[in-house]
């Protein structure tokens, strides 16, 4: 059986894998991420640290804290080079999502409930992205989604503790970069073929 530490170290590396490139794209102006939905996905992801520690994940929980980290990073970054700052009233309904989880946490004194919010709201935030890539599967990247899927499901297999706490975050969201990844290649390949 692997060491639950080496696996941590093997996600956080491709967490370093899968962001470098975007934010090389956002330093040198070819990427503009929306600056809202990145404070959303950096909060949630954080608070999902928290909870996934709270609840006993141990050195699985390492990689979602630098992955909270790293994308408060793109948030400054994105503000630094004036990405799209444009606010929608979703914005603000996933934020206020993201926000509820803490009272119910705080008053459940159950990391799992915060965990379940954040997991939902996360799920939600992808809705734009599958939106934008059954219209334009060439506009997202298809690496990116790919490292990541594979990043969370070691994330699943790094924690110490096995809970709806610990395990629904990393779970969900590889399930979802698989999906996005067969909806890219998927509608590139139908593009591809109505091109012909």
């Amino acid at each position: 059986m692997l060491d639950k530490e080496f696996l941590s170290a093997v996600a956080i590396t491709l967490t370093f894998v899968g962001f470098y490139p975007y934010l090389l794209g956002i330093v040198q102006g070819r990427v503009k991420p929306h600056v809202f939905s990145w404070v959303i996905w950096g909060s949630t992801t954080g608070v999902v640290f928290l909870a996934q520690v709270q609840a006993g994940g141990g050195a699985g929980a390492w990689p979602i804290g630098v992955s909270s980290a790293i994308t408060l990073l793109i948030v400054l970054l994105a503000y630094v080079k004036r990405a799209d700052l444009t606010i929608t009233g979703s914005d603000w309904f996933f934020l206020i999502a993201a926000i509820s989880s803490l009272p119910l946490w705080y008053a459940t004194s159950d990391p799992m409930w915060a965990v379940v919010v954040l997991t939902v709201v996360d799920l939600f935030g992808f809705g734009p992205t599958v939106r934008k890539v059954y219209a334009a599967p060439h506009s997202e990247s298809l690496p990116f989604f790919g490292v990541f899927a594979a990043r969370n499901s070691v994330v699943v297999m790094a924690l110490e503790t096995y809970s709806v706490a610990t395990v629904l975050f990393p779970a969900a969201m590889a399930a979802t970069c698989i999906l996005l990844v067969l909806l890219i290649f998927y509608r590139r390949r139908v593009l591809s073929a109505t091109s012909r």
